[in-house]
């Protein structure tokens, strides 16, 4: 099942070379950090890792997972997504293909464990595209994406935020799964 043209994934390598782009994990890592502690995750997949910037955020709050995987086909030799406890997903939905939404979020149905932890900005970004398109491919509001959320995923938690425009944080798990988040409590 294919999530990203190669056209898109070239494109995606160029802007990786810019320093200050895929840098939001960053401002998410304390939350992160926190589901970590809460629901004593061992296991956790960054689906659109980029440069890696969230297990350098984690470490900068004492928080080394057992097992970190990073995906992101802007860097091939990370390899596979791969299934995980906790499932991070942070300033990545809005930059997919809008013809490959449905396929990230399948696939990240099925490498999601327990949890997902999703951001998603809303508005522009401040970065254009090679052909001059906005980097944020897809622009919608939260009803928008919630109605293709709900079809992968419960919702557990959502907020919105403004930390580097218009965005969401949400906790979620995978609808087809019996595994629960029971009995741990997790307080932001």
């Amino acid at each position: 099942m294919d999530t990203i043209s190669e056209s898109y994934r070239q494109q995606q390598q160029t802007l990786h070379r810019n320093p200050n782009y895929g840098v939001a994990s960053l401002q998410f890592a304390p939350i992160v950090a926190t589901i970590m502690t809460s629901c004593n995750i061992e296991t956790l997949s960054d689906y659109g890792a980029g440069k890696q910037h969230l297990l350098h955020g984690l470490a900068d709050n004492a928080i080394i997972p057992e097992s970190y995987t990073a995906y992101d086909p802007a860097f091939p030799e990370y390899g596979q997504p791969m299934a995980a406890q906790l499932v991070c997903c942070i300033d990545v939905l809005e930059h997919i293909e809008p013809m490959y939404l449905d396929a990230v979020l399948e696939e990240l149905a099925r490498i999601t464990v327990n949890i997902g932890f999703f951001t998603i900005h809303r508005g522009p970004a401040a970065k254009t595209l090679e052909d001059g398109r906005n980097a944020h491919l897809i622009q919608a509001p939260i009803s928008w994406w919630l109605a293709r959320l709900v079809r992968h995923f419960e919702i557990e938690h959502m907020e919105s935020h403004n930390l580097m425009g218009p965005g969401t944080w949400m906790i979620v798990r995978p609808r087809e799964t019996t595994a629960t988040i029971e009995g741990n409590q997790i307080q932001i």
